[in-house]
């Protein structure tokens, strides 16, 4: 069942909770609002979806809806859906690894 909350999303997927609250916690401490779209959190700014969330089994993950504009200083960013996207990019986080929020904060900060 797809979540309505970024709770519900999150309690979800008991295997990425730290890491999905880690993510959320640092989306607050922009000025990006926070809302659900495909069953998944979405940042937006005015309207506009900036960047996504999501936890599937082997990683999560943080969508950049126009990632292919981002400076990718870290080769971070991958293509999301190669051949059926242009701008999605996004960076993918490996079960175990501690989270780069340093790194992952100055993409969303230049996203926005």
């Amino acid at each position: 069942m797809a979540a309505k909350t970024v709770d519900q999303y999150i309690v979800n997927h008991p295997n990425w909770e730290e890491e999905l609250r880690q993510l959320r916690e640092m989306m607050h401490s922009t000025e990006l609002e926070e809302t659900v779209k495909w069953g998944g959190p979405v940042y937006t700014l005015q309207g506009k979806n900036v960047v996504g969330i999501g936890a599937f089994k082997n990683h999560c993950a943080l969508w950049f809806f126009q990632g292919a504009l981002l400076k990718d200083h870290t080769d971070l960013l991958v293509n999301a859906q190669e051949g059926k996207t242009k701008a999605l990019r996004q960076i993918k986080l490996e079960k175990g690894e501690k989270l780069p929020l340093k790194e992952l904060r100055k993409y969303v900060e230049e996203a926005i």
